[in-house]
Formats: C-alpha cells, structure tokens, sequence
C-alpha cells in the first residue's frame, strides 16, 4: 500500500477513517521534500534534513528500523552535558524505532511534509511494506506522535522507548521508574538538569487484518533540574485524553499559523520555493517561544559544535525569529540576559570591565571555546577565536536592538536590554586603546574572516563596537547607574574609533596592513565555496588577501547608517572576488548586499549557494546538522536585501530589489505588535498591514499605512505611488 492510499487506513477494528494516517498532508511539491534509499553513507545526512523540531526537542529522521548507518536519537535543547569544550547537549532515547525486520533491500522512502511538519517514511519489511507518520507537536512542545501501518508496526520490547539506551557520559545510564497503571518513564540526568520521558503504545488490528501502532510520548526537559517521573506521565496522559488525531489536528494547525507569519512565496522558482521553505521550517523548530533558546550553530538537528551558541544565533537567527515570531526572538535574548553575570566575571577575569559575552557558549555563559585542535597534519593549532573574536560582544548588543527595532517592546528595551548595552559599552570603553594623537585601536583581535587571527583595527570589530557605544549612549540616558560623564566618554571613544575607511578608494580595510597582502582573486583561482586554507595552506593564506568569509560586507547589511555613504559597491568590488565562502555564513551576506547593489544575478547565484547548502547531495556537512546560520542568512538575504525591509527609527522600510523570473513574491512580517504584508511582481508593490504601521516605501517619507494598502510602482528606479 502507498501514501497514496493513505485515506484508507482506519485507526482502530471500530473507527473509520483517520483524520491523520500514513502520507504528507500536501500533495503541493513545494512543501515536500522527499528522498529515496537509505545508503548507510546517506543516512546521517537524511536524518539531520528530515528531523522533526519543535523548539524543545529535536528528533532524528531516521528509518523506524534500525539500519546501517543510522543515527537514532533525541537532542534536548538546552540542557548540557559535561563541562568545559567538552560541554554537549543532551542525548535522549528516541521515540520513532518499531519492532521489526527491514527486508534486504529496504527501498526507503523518506517525504517531509514541511506544510505540517510531519514526517511520513515508507519501508519494505521482510513481512511487506510498513508506513508510518510522526511528529514533534509544535502546539505541545515535547509531546511526541507516531502511527504505523503494516508489517512491524509492533511495539518493541522490553517498552517503546529503548531502556538500555545511555546518555551520554558522565551521566549515568537512563533509569525506568515503575508508575501506576504500569507505565514505565525513563529519567536520565545531564548535572544539574535532566530530563523525564514517558511513552506508550496502543496496538490495534485494521478492518482487514493489518496490524497498526499509535504512540504517543512526553519529554520533560528542564535544564537546572531532573524533572519527576510524577510530571512526564502526567503529561502523557493529558496528551492521551486528547488522542493521536486531535493532537495532530492541533500541530498542524500551529505550523498553519507560523507559516502565515514567516512564509515567502515564490511562485515562479519552485526549486528556490521548496529550499526557502526547508530552510525556514527547520529554523522555526530550533527556538521555543518561553524561557530561554540556547540555539546553536546545528540547532537541533545534529551533533556538530556540541550545541554551542555563538554570533550565528545572534547575528543570523534571532532577526528571522524577530521579524516573524517575537517570543521566540525573545527567549533566544533571555538566554543571554541570564548568562549576563557570567559575562561579567569572564570581563573581570581578563582584566576588562563590563560584560564580555564568550564565543562559544553552553550551560553557563563561561566560554567552553576549545584553546587548541589538531591539524590536518597532525599537528597543535591554537584556537584564537575564545580570547580574541571580541566581536561577539556587539554582535549581542545588535540583537537586543534588532529585537527591540522590530517589535518596539519598551520593557525589554529600558531593562533587560539597557543593562546588556550599558556592560557592553564598559568593555569596549574599557579594551580601546588611545594613541597619542587621541585615535582608537583594538590590537590583537580576530574579526568574522578567521584566516586572519591577531589583527589590529578590524573594520567590522572596531564598527561595531562604535555602533554598540554610541547606542548604549542613547539607550543609558535615565539610568542612575551611568553618569553623564560615562556616556560622554562613550560618544568621544566612538568617535575616535579607527575603522578602515579610505576616501581615495571609497572603500574600508578589512583591517592594519591587510592592502600590503599578496592579492589573491579566489573566485578566478578555485570554485567557490572552498575551504582556501586547505587547498591553499594556512601559511599562503594568511600571507594574502584571501578571505573566508564576508567581514566589511557585514557592516553594510548589520549597520549600514554606520559606514561611510557610497562604499558598498567599493567594498563589494574589492573583497567580493577575494572571498571563499569558507563559511557557511558567507554566501547569503553576499546575496543580500549584492541585491541591494542592483546586481540581481549576482546576487540569485549568491543565493542559489545559500538555498542549496543543506539540500546539495555532494555535501558531507548535513550529516552533522542543519546550519542554522545559513538558513537564518537565507531569510535576511531576501527579506533585507532583496526586499529592503528593514525598521528604522519607528517607521518600516521597504524598497525591493526583485528579479523579474520571479514573478510575484510574497512576504510576511511582524511589526511593532502588527502585521505588513509586502506584494511584489515586477514594477508593482502592494503593502498592506493590520493595525496600520508606519512604513516608508523606497526614498518616500514615513506615512501610515492600514489594511486596505496602499500600491506603489517602480519608475526609472524609484517607488512612488501608483
């Protein structure tokens, strides 16, 4: 039997047909992603693009039975294990493994349906073809659903949660406690958090004799405490009362209401459709929306960076989540505000003041940045980015005014969000140094280009560090704390900020002496995206202009009011054809800055290389998680660069820069607690937002606009009203 045939499967021998079985919801192939096989050198990769996420929780797409290769697990977010570079996110038993025997050739089929995050696989038993539906309710976070159909749609044994499964050390093996009504939950500790999950299967016989499996399951995660036992089975039986059918009804109807906040629709690339939509259906499983989002650089779909946080979720989630899903945006900034005191102590102990938020984070805000690793060659290589990538420090600053920009919450801005400026603003003024004619330095830093390490002036370092004082200058006025003297010297230190700018060229060095490099033109040298550093050495690249990935790009999409009028395309000439996209974080900086330049096809190529990175079969790197960074650089390359929409002051800008193969594109945000709707087909611009925003529309001054809309046309490059 097929998906296909999906609407003939009943539940139970006395229940009609289901309102969930087996097979996608959707038969439009822009929200599907399928693939077929189950290679063991694929599966790692299949599981991390097919994991189902719902901001609590995130589970391996893996076959529901063991094959070769397979990578079956559950990462908690947020509850860490270990300590020091060591430190890494939980791994919990998995809840999608039945009983069962695949056939010799299992001829899997994998089809996640993005429309309502469910994830429907189809595989060949020795006995016939088995069907099963899953999900991670995104209405229930930590609730967990699976129906099987056919054979070894059976429970395993001893429970169907695998009991001899262990967490990771040094915690101790996961430990069943016997509750009433012989529910077993399984508690496992990561020190001092943990986490309780409680399951249970209801086997039934179809109408014609074929066994089925529904499976419901709770996981109760806490990061400061070992949740009880009591709690997870409580939680699974209110998730029982409910049922399998309801539950589900209810997480697609939340993923309905998140896709009507964050869908951009594309209707003539279908390709580039289904790739956005992959992109932004994992990030919306990567941060709940309450307490605190440790989202790190694989989210919570692989092993890779352990979990970690650093600038990628500041600098490239947190804007999606702002724009789209403020609670979410805000959780990911209250796991900063709580890690703010260790900040503090990590300033102090270097002999800085204020706060100095570290490069890689986990449990407790202290830095767990690895000092050295081994090099391909086998040798040591120290690790520079933990002491000396001190950007991280504004690139915090710049997300509470992101968050703050898009949303206008007053109570975050004039607390929690005033404290995080004001520590910051204390460790730059307290790490510049004057030189004797008065100008500002920061020596020995290593800037977003990693090939370069212990740089003096790096332009993106010393520019935003000038934008973080001269906004927390602003932002401190009223707070007793700060005296007007302090924010003075804010101003006079921003001021004084060297930061690479050059009026003869009209153009900014990426840092001290970086024109004095042999100029090296990595796109007319290797095909990008390149690791350069290995195929060229470390030695070469250091010694030229070669650059990993955007550093003064950055400043033009982050803090364009902050550099000099008139260097984009300067700087987009000059460091665009040196750059390798070494990163992943590379390509849809690019893509964005290249759109608002007026180079479309430029910019769609940049683009295509962003869309494509975790779907592209020739790349290992999906096995250990999807880059949440470059998904996150996905939606601000077309929402910023190719959609122009961005806040300023209290009004919304928009001035699109869109292909015409594109047709009509859609995209929606949230603003100032409202919704805008922008509409975009060649020539023409439709907005329209509920309550009305205040919104400027390209040169045009700021003017309310509500929900019946208002339309534009573009004439000799410029929007007016139509």
């Amino acid at each position: 039997m097929s998906f296909a045939d999906r609407r003939a499967l009943p539940t139970t021998p006395d229940v009609g047909t289901p309102r969930g079985g087996p097979g996608p919801a959707s038969d439009d192939p822009g929200w599907l992603v399928t693939f077929t096989g189950s290679a063991p050198e694929h599966e790692p990769s299949r599981a991390a693009q097919t994991a189902l996420a719902d901001g609590v929780i995130g589970t391996a797409g893996s076959a529901p039975l063991r094959l070769p290769g397979s990578r079956c697990e559950v990462i908690v977010g947020n509850v860490y294990l270990g300590t020091g570079a060591a430190t890494d996110l939980l791994r919990a038993p998995t809840w999608t493994l039945l009983e069962g025997e695949p056939a010799t050739d299992p001829a899997l089929v994998r089809v996640l349906d993005l429309r309502s995050g469910t994830l429907h696989q189809e595989i060949q038993t020795a006995a016939g073809p088995l069907q099963v539906t899953a999900f991670s309710s995104l209405a229930r976070p930590g609730v967990v659903g699976l129906r099987a159909w056919g054979p070894g749609a059976r429970p395993r044994k001893p429970g169907p949660l695998d009991v001899q499964t262990v967490f990771e050390p040094p915690s101790p093996p996961a430990q069943p406690v016997d509750v009433d009504d012989g529910l077993r939950v399984l508690r496992g500790a990561a020190r001092p958090g943990g986490v309780a999950i409680a399951a249970q299967d209801t086997p039934w016989v179809g109408s014609d004799g074929m066994p089925g499996l529904d499976r419901l399951g709770v996981y109760v995660a806490s990061p400061r405490r070992l949740p009880a036992a009591s709690t997870a089975a409580r939680r699974l039986r209110d998730a029982q009362r409910l049922g399998l059918d309801t539950l589900l009804d209810r997480h697609r109807a939340a993923w309905a209401r998140r896709w009507d906040e964050a869908d951009i629709q594309l209707a003539a690339d279908p390709e580039l459709q289904r790739a956005v939509r992959f992109s932004l259906y994992h990030l919306i499983g990567f941060a709940p929306d309450r307490g605190e989002a440790a989202v790190g650089a694989r989210g919570l779909t692989g092993p890779a960076y352990r979990g970690h946080v650093f600038w990628d979720a500041d600098v490239f989630v947190l804007p999606f989540f702002a724009a789209t899903h403020p609670r979410a945006a805000r959780a990911m900034l209250e796991y900063r505000v709580r890690r703010l005191p260790a900040a503090l102590e990590n300033a102090t102990a270097e002999g800085q003041s204020g706060a100095w938020f570290p490069w890689e984070s986990a449990r407790d805000g202290h830095d767990v940045t690895p000092r050295w690793v081994t090099g391909p060659d086998g040798r040591p290589i120290r690790i520079w980015a933990g002491d000396r990538q001190l950007h991280i420090v504004a690139d915090v600053a710049w997300a509470a005014s992101t968050y703050t920009a898009w949303t206008g919450d007053a109570a975050f801005a004039e607390g929690p969000g005033r404290r995080i400026f004001v520590e910051t603003a204390r460790f730059w003024a307290s790490r510049i140094e004057l030189d004797e004619g008065g100008r500002g330095h920061l020596r020995g830093v290593v800037g977003p280009d990693e090939y370069h390490e212990l740089i003096d002036d790096n332009a993106y370092t010393n520019v935003m560090a000038r934008w973080n004082l001269r906004h927390a200058a602003r932002a401190a006025v009223g707070d007793p704390s700060v005296t007007r003297a302090e924010r003075a010297c804010w101003e006079a230190l921003a001021a004084g900020l060297v930061d690479g700018y050059d009026p003869a060229t009209g153009r900014h060095e990426q840092f001290a002496g970086f024109s004095d490099l042999e100029p090296v033109m990595v796109r007319d040298l290797l095909t990008r995206p390149v690791a350069a550093d290995t195929v060229l050495g470390r030695e070469r690249v250091e010694a030229s202009q070669v650059l990993k990935q955007a550093d003064v790009l950055m400043l033009h999409l982050l803090v364009p009011e902050e550099v000099a009028a008139g260097s984009l395309v300067p700087d987009l000439d000059y460091y665009e054809p040196r750059t390798a996209h070494g990163s992943s974080l590379s390509p849809g900086v690019h893509a964005a800055l290249l759109a608002r330049a007026g180079r479309l096809d430029d910019a769609v190529a940049a683009l295509a290389m962003t869309a494509r990175l975790d779907l592209d079969e020739s790349l290992v790197s999906a096995a250990h998680g999807m880059h949440s960074a470059t998904m996150g650089g996905l939606w601000q390359a077309l929402v910023v660069g190719f959609g122009g929409i961005r806040p300023s002051g209290d009004a919304l800008l928009i001035d699109p820069r869109m292909p015409g193969a594109w047709g009509e594109v859609r995209i929606p945000v949230r603003f100032r607690g409202g919704r805008v709707r922008v509409r975009v087909e060649e020539d023409r611009l439709d907005v329209r937002a509920r309550p009305p925003a205040l919104i400027a529309v390209g040169a045009g001054a700021p003017e309310m606009i509500g929900p019946r809309g208002r339309r534009f046309r573009c004439r000799e490059g410029r929007w007016e009203p139509a």
